[in-house]
């Protein structure tokens, strides 16, 4: 079941997102993920709207938008492969459109995972955060050749 993000949620899904990023990220030191708990949780999240996924009551994984970009989108490590983080972006996508996101592009399988559910690469940039590189990409075809 999706539903909307409640305050009582945030612990839950700070802890999938802590843990899913150190996994999908583990070419980032896990302690940047670790400091940046605080700003997800004073934020990020409160300044997204949020969708929760839920399991016989239980939190596996969650979705953030800020205006038409997903900024989020995390399933507990214990529960990926399942199909839990297409229905989240399925859901997301019926929430906006176009829909534009930003990977890195050393997370190859979230990236192959975007490129399969519709999503094009628009252009790579490197983040401000990290120095690494990710890859803005859209639903929306008409943006992925840009004028000059």
């Amino acid at each position: 079941m999706i539903r909307s993000y409640t305050p009582n949620d945030i612990e839950t899904i700070l802890n999938i997102w802590l843990k899913a990023s150190v996994k999908a990220h583990n070419f980032i030191a896990a302690d940047f993920w670790k400091s940046q708990i605080d700003n997800m949780r004073n934020i990020y999240i409160p300044n997204s709207e949020t969708y929760i996924y839920e399991i016989q009551s239980k939190v596996t994984g969650f979705y953030s938008l800020v205006d038409n970009t997903l900024a989020a989108l995390f399933v507990d490590p214990e529960f990926q492969g399942q199909g839990i983080g297409k229905q989240l972006l399925e859901h997301a996508k019926s929430q906006r459109s176009p829909l534009n996101l930003t990977v890195y592009k050393e997370n190859v399988s979230s990236y192959q995972f975007y490129l399969s559910q519709g999503f094009h690469l628009l252009k790579e940039q490197s983040d401000n955060h990290t120095g690494h590189i990710e890859c803005l990409m859209s639903t929306n075809i008409k943006n992925t050749h840009p004028s000059p």
